[in-house]
């Protein structure tokens, strides 16, 4: 029941919540409104209620007094609006979006939603705004739960084909030009650009560190094991009987260039023969002194054979 009603929420299914509310951020039911109008605890945007006065407010494209107005003249006047919010919004933390309804439903006119990259950038921006004046008229600011507005835009007010004009119940968002939001906006891609971006010390430094510790890393250590196994195989070839004797130890039994021809088989038995034979008169000789130590005792004194030896 819980997962059903979770999945329901905000939406034309939920009997308790209003789905107007919850994607706009306003109802024209207000408070005669049939299901609740839960408000945010927090939330990164905020919404400051029938905020912009429009030149036309009366009559659209008409002053006050029944003059027409130039349409160039009515958005002059809305971006210098929006310029002079935005500096004062952006004083308490990074702005993702700045939405202002054309709208002219009395639940929707004049709207801001502010939306900033932190919720508690916002919740700095409420305490700040919060009984404060705009061209004597008082700010009424609170959070606001809407946090996609494709959600809340007409998109028929985007293709200039909403039938319902400005008391659509759906976003129609006034437009700035390029110029003008890449002067505000331009100002966070710079600075994230700049974070981004490293400090020429900062980059002499780590391509320093990239040819050192880099290279002890790889090639370094590459180069210890290559001088480890070739002073491993030196030591080898120099305490091995093989090299002793001038000879390789490859299969082939080539030696390297410029050595000298191997030496033949009868060669080799010669030199085996005289071993054994050397090998044969050492041990006699061992054998001839051990018999002349036991006939110089028994014909001795110990002591004095003992002390001669």
């Amino acid at each position: 029941m819980a997962d059903h009603l979770a999945s329901i929420f905000g939406t034309e299914k939920d009997r308790v919540n209003c789905p107007f509310y919850f994607k706009i951020g306003a109802c024209r039911h207000g408070d005669r409104c049939s299901r609740l109008h839960t408000k945010p605890g927090i939330s990164p945007t905020l919404l400051l209620s029938n905020m912009y006065q429009r030149p036309d407010m009366i009559t659209p494209g008409v002053d006050a007094q029944g003059n027409p107005i130039d349409p160039r003249k009515i958005q002059e006047h809305f971006e210098d609006f929006y310029e002079d919010l935005f500096e004062e919004l952006n004083k308490y933390g990074e702005i993702e979006s700045l939405n202002i309804c054309d709208n002219l439903a009395d639940h929707m006119v004049g709207n801001v939603y502010v939306q900033y990259r932190e919720e508690e950038e916002a919740a700095d921006a409420l305490r700040n705004l919060s009984g404060r004046f705009y061209a004597g008229r008082p700010i009424i600011v609170d959070f606001s739960p809407v946090t996609d507005f494709r959600e809340a835009t007409c998109r028929q007010y985007e293709e200039n084909s909403c039938n319902r004009g400005g008391y659509c119940n759906f976003m129609h968002l006034k437009r700035i030009n390029r110029e003008l939001r890449r002067q505000l906006f331009g100002r966070y891609s710079r600075r994230h650009s700049r974070s981004r971006s490293r400090s020429p010390y900062r980059r002499k430094s780590y391509d320093y560190d990239d040819r050192d510790h880099g290279r002890s890393r790889s090639s370094k250590r590459d180069d210890d094991r290559g001088s480890y196994y070739e002073s491993r195989s030196r030591r080898h070839r120099s305490t091995s009987p093989d090299h002793k004797r001038g000879r390789s130890r490859s299969p082939s039994g080539r030696r390297g260039r410029g050595s000298p021809d191997r030496e033949g088989s009868e060669e080799r038995r010669a030199k085996i023969e005289q071993w054994n034979r050397e090998k044969e008169e050492a041990a006699k000789m061992q054998t001839d002194t051990g018999n002349n130590k036991d006939h110089a005792h028994s014909n001795g004194p110990s002591h004095q054979q003992g002390y001669g030896y």
